[in-house]
């Protein structure tokens, strides 16, 4: 991983981790600006940025924000604000949203779960596609057996850590 241009140069930091962060998101099949957004809201220690500055922030166009930033909402990523006497709306990022895909991911499991077992009450109980919905259904239910204990360990290590700091 390539160090940031300029080490102590806060503009140089933040353009260096915008576009690492957009790489990384933009390999997962996601938009480049979407990540340049994730980003940049990751960053950000303000009480919210109004599309506008985000849209300069990431050079992206404010239509582009608007798509991914309602898309980010709806994902439960980031939120959206409004500041007293102030109609404009403001976004800004949950403080522990890599916690959050935990609960995100509870969510998928069981509708995934849910959908393999009405499929599964339905279907002849054999052959390889029973055999794929069978183990589709299975393989949410062992994740979802884990669900308890993941959010326990990252309570513990996020309260471990603010200890020791």
């Amino acid at each position: 991983m390539d160090e940031p241009a300029t080490t102590g140069d806060d503009g140089a930091f933040r353009s260096w981790f915008i576009e690492r962060f957009a790489e990384f998101w933009h390999g997962q099949a996601l938009s480049r600006v979407e990540g340049r957004i994730v980003a940049h809201l990751l960053l950000d220690d303000s009480a919210g940025v109004s599309a506008e500055a985000i849209a300069a922030a990431v050079g992206a166009s404010r239509g582009s924000v608007s798509t991914y930033t309602r898309r980010l909402v709806d994902i439960g990523f980031v939120q959206r604000v409004r500041h007293p006497g102030d109609r404009t709306h403001y976004f800004v990022m949950k403080a522990d949203v890599w916690g959050g895909f935990l609960e995100n991911e509870h969510a998928y499991l069981e509708h995934q779960r849910a959908l393999a077992e009405a499929a599964l009450a339905q279907m002849r109980p054999s052959g390889r596609a029973h055999e794929r919905v069978q183990n589709m259904h299975d393989y949410m239910v062992w994740l979802l057996g884990f669900y308890g204990t993941l959010r326990e360990e990252w309570e513990g290590y996020k309260a471990d850590r603010d200890a020791r700091a």
